[in-house]
């Protein structure tokens, strides 16, 4: 009788399944803009309805959700509740793959982004950052994704102390930045340049605000 050699299957590594068994791949996707703008917000909608599509339309995905933050910075993760959410659910074992549009979107901090694609890696679950076209799974995936964080981390650096040289020169030139919005007894001028307007009706509320607290009261005293 002839020896009979077995080969084993081929494992894809992705999926760590036989080649022979085609299992869909439980997808998310992943979608953050930095403010709450109106303009930001259309970009976060498009953002969220991108992804949608997308995994939908792929038949060897399998569709698991879109995670979003909202007017959240990429410096860190502590206050992004939808990043910590999908990294809960994917180390749980809920999700296969997350599709997101790039490095910064994910995070712009070097130590951070690193440190939870390692974590996902060991729970098997591989990133894909579209834009960079970086697979984590990939043998040079970690290597790009070091030096993309490293560049996204400085750009936001840059980015910050441009915004905050800009608004030490309005200070300088006199111009003032409120929000109108929170702030009691201004109103913006007509005239942008021009400096804030009294409220008339505010100032009142104003007025007996600092009444009260000069003859004594607490803060909790002077709200009631």
């Amino acid at each position: 009788m002839p020896k009979v050699t077995m080969i084993p299957a081929t494992i894809n590594p992705k999926t760590r399944l036989p080649e022979m068994i085609r299992a869909k791949r439980r997808v998310a996707g992943y979608a953050r803009v930095s403010t709450d703008s109106d303009e930001q917000f259309t970009s976060f909608a498009a953002q969220t309805e991108y992804y949608t599509n997308l995994i939908n339309a792929n038949p060897d995905w399998e569709f698991v959700h879109v995670y979003t933050d909202e007017g959240i910075s990429g410096l860190n993760t502590r206050k992004r509740t939808g990043f910590k959410e999908m990294i809960d659910d994917a180390l749980a074992g809920h999700v296969d793959l997350i599709v997101t549009k790039s490095v910064n979107r994910f995070a712009r901090n070097t130590v951070d982004s690193l440190k939870t694609i390692r974590e996902l890696k060991k729970a098997g679950t591989e990133v894909y950052f579209k834009k960079e076209n970086i697979y984590t799974f990939d043998g040079k995936g970690e290597l790009l994704l070091t030096i993309m964080s490293s560049l996204a981390q400085e750009e936001s650096r840059s980015i910050s102390e441009n915004v905050t040289g800009g608004q030490r020169k309005r200070f300088s030139d006199g111009k003032v930045s409120l929000p109108y919005k929170q702030f009691l007894g201004y109103e913006r001028s007509e005239n942008k340049n021009d400096p804030p307007v009294v409220n008339p009706e505010q100032a009142v509320i104003v007025r007996r605000i600092y009444r009260s607290f000069m003859e004594g009261k607490i803060a909790g005293a002077i709200a009631k």
